[in-house]
């Protein structure tokens, strides 16, 4: 049974990194242009904007290797909590034309960085279950 639970973590941990890590890829190669615009239009300082680079880049990859797994899914809730509040506010409360949510990829990737980071990183990982981080 421990080996299905932490083979489970391991397909979360992997799933997600590897999804949030093609939004960082992205901005590494079109530069932080579009998020400063953002972050600097809801009155926020500029380097606010990195902090994608480290949500988006540096937690999915603790995530991928489980190392400090709990502490890069909280980035990964705050990256998506920032995301949310700063460009899909005004789609917090509508249904796309296919009848879902409209923010469904954002509220599976917050919902599963939350599991993430209650779970843990499990056996198949860099940093074992022992940390408390991990």
């Amino acid at each position: 049974m421990q080996a299905s639970t932490d083979l489970g973590k391991l397909v979360l941990r992997v799933v997600l990194g590897v999804l949030i890590l093609f939004h960082g890829v992205s901005k590494l190669i079109h530069g932080p242009g579009y998020v400063i615009g953002v972050v600097a239009g809801a009155g926020l300082p500029s380097f606010v904007a990195y902090g994608a680079y480290v949500g988006e880049v540096v937690a999915p990859l603790l995530l991928l290797v489980g190392y400090w797994t709990r502490a890069g899914a909280l980035i990964i809730v705050v990256n998506m909590l920032f995301a949310i509040g700063l460009v899909h506010m005004g789609q917090l409360a509508t249904l796309a034309d296919t009848g879902g949510w409209t923010l469904e990829l954002q509220g599976m990737f917050l919902g599963t960085a939350l599991a993430i980071m209650l779970l843990g990183a499990g056996r198949y990982s860099l940093g074992g279950n022992h940390g408390r981080w991990n």
